[in-house]
Order: structure tokens, then sequence, then C-alpha cells
């Protein structure tokens, strides 16, 4: 069986992952992310058509015509349309209805407005809220659970420090994910929804379940066999979860790759947020979280020498 030595350019990870985050904390901080109307607050419409309903480009054309150039539509079952623009005032929200009804109630076909409801800037502000202190919650659950997880491992890396690395591995997925988007939003005008955010904690769920089998191999290894050569047993057992973690990894992929490119629009952007993520994810728990063991151990072994010399 072919022996693959991660832990020997364990410096070639830590490289190309230094580069990675840089790159993407450059792109945030440069150009930021393109908030959606769920994070800056608009307006949201469901329309229903009693016969033919138009298609999405037709819709799209229609409220790029009335001047409402930010808004994204999306199917609600086989005869209605959910439609989330930028603020409406009264004037502009009758001046729609009536828009729509002139282009599309022909021949019978009775457009009616099913809904219609405007989200605020402090609603907004509490969504982005939320949705920070979810990711900041996620993760501090994370460590306590793989500390607890792995409280009968404490040499030659104590078992807190398992979880505090898997989070390290999480905050690389995190940001290759943010830092794309923060491209997208720049040069294509991709907005981020509050899907995104449920993209995200899906992405911190998947990458330290894998990171998790991983370290639950070298958990066995040391109790079965020794951790005197901490790295060799850490290679062992990347080495033995490989194959796993690539089965694991493509069988959720390729469904994503489905709804990406044959889905609709309104999952379109949830699903590209999957696929980087998880991608980044099995990247991370084999070439960031394992060697990461490793030079924590190696500094601690080095910082015991110099105490006895």
């Amino acid at each position: 069986m072919l022996k693959i030595p991660f832990v020997k350019y364990a410096n070639v990870w830590y490289a190309i992952t230094a580069l990675t985050v840089v790159i993407s904390v450059a792109a945030l901080a440069t150009w930021g992310l393109k908030l959606g109307i769920d994070f800056t607050g608009g307006s949201l419409v469901e329309v229903s058509f009693s016969k033919n309903r138009p298609t999405v480009e037709e819709v799209q054309k229609t409220l790029e015509d009335a001047d409402l150039n930010q808004h994204i539509v999306q199917g609600a079952g086989s005869d209605r349309y959910i439609i989330r623009t930028s603020f409406l005032t009264e004037d502009q929200h009758q001046a729609l209805t009536k828009k729509f009804e002139s282009v599309f109630g022909q021949n019978g076909n009775i457009v009616h407005e099913e809904s219609f409801q405007t989200i605020g800037s402090s609603v907004s502000d509490n969504l982005r809220q939320r949705a920070v202190g979810a990711i900041i919650w996620v993760n501090i659950a994370i460590i306590i659970y793989v500390a607890y997880a792995f409280r009968g491992v404490s040499r030659p890396v104590a078992s807190w420090k398992y979880g505090a690395l898997a989070i390290v591995a999480l905050i690389h997925d995190i940001f290759v994910v943010l830092g794309v988007f923060a491209f997208l939003g720049h040069f294509k005008g991709i907005e981020i929804q509050t899907d995104f955010v449920l993209a995200l904690l899906t992405v911190l769920g998947f990458s330290v379940t894998d990171t998790i089998v991983v370290y639950d191999r070298i958990r066995e290894n040391i109790i079965h066999h020794t951790a005197e050569n901490f790295p060799e047993t850490v290679n062992v057992a990347l080495n033995e979860t490989l194959m796993r973690s690539l089965n694991t990894t493509l069988t959720v992929l390729l469904p994503l790759f489905a709804l990406y490119f044959i889905g609709g629009e309104s999952i379109h952007n949830f699903a590209l947020a999957l696929l980087i993520g998880l991608a980044s994810g099995a990247y991370s728990s084999i070439f960031i979280a394992s060697p990461l063991l490793v030079l924590v151990e190696q500094r601690q072994r080095r910082k015991k020498e110099r105490a006895l010399a």
C-alpha cells in the first residue's frame, strides 16, 4: 500500500494555507462582502399567477425596467414568485404592482399579490449579529466537544489542544469561503443572504467531522501502539483515513455539483458556498489540523529538552 508522507512536507502545506488565508483576508479587507437584502433591509413581495407563470428572466427584466436593479427572484410552488428588492416606498410598491399587471396580466392571466412586507434596518442589524453569534458559539461548542471526546488522550498533546487546532482548520475553511465570495461580490456582483450563513455552519459541521475522524484514528494508534514517534503515528493515521475522507467528500460534492449546474438560481450561491467550503474542509482536515498536532508536539518536546539541559 502506498504510504504518503504527509507530515514530511508539512511546511509546504503551511505555506499554501498561509498564502490562501492572506489572499482571502486581503480580499475581505479590500472589498468586503456584498451584503444582500436580508442584511441591509428591503422589501419582500410574493406574487402569484393564475395561468402562466413567467420565467425568472422575464420577472428580472420587468424589475430592471422598473429601476429595481437590486433584487432576488425565487420560485415558490408552481404558480408564484417571492421577490426581494431594495426598500420600496408605497408609491414604488403600487407602481411595481401595476407594472406586473400590465406585463403579465394578459390573456386571462390574473396577477395577484399574495403578500408584501418590508425588512427594516434594525431587523437586518439583528440578523447580522445573530449570524456572527451563531458562528462564534458553534466554534466554542466544537472546542468543548473535541476536548471532552479526547479527554482520555493527554500525551503527548493535551486533549483541549485537539479542539483548538480543529478550530484553526475551521478558520481556514471559513476564510476561504469568505474570500471567494468577496472576489465574486466585487467582480460579479454576487450578494450574500441568510442562506450563506447556513452554508458556513454546514461547512463547520462537515469539516470538524472529517477532522475528528482523523484525530480519532490518531488516538487509537496512540493507545494501542506508542506515542514516542508522534509524527509517524500521525502520518499512519492520515494514510489510514485518507480514502475514507476522499470518498465521503466526493459523495457530498457530486450532488452539490448537480445543484450548482442544474438547480435553480435561488440555490446557486448556496450550492457554490458549500462546494468551496466542503472541498476546503477536506483539505484542512488532512493538511492542516493533523500536521499542526505534530508541530505542537515538537515545540513541547524542544521546550522540555531546553528545560532539562
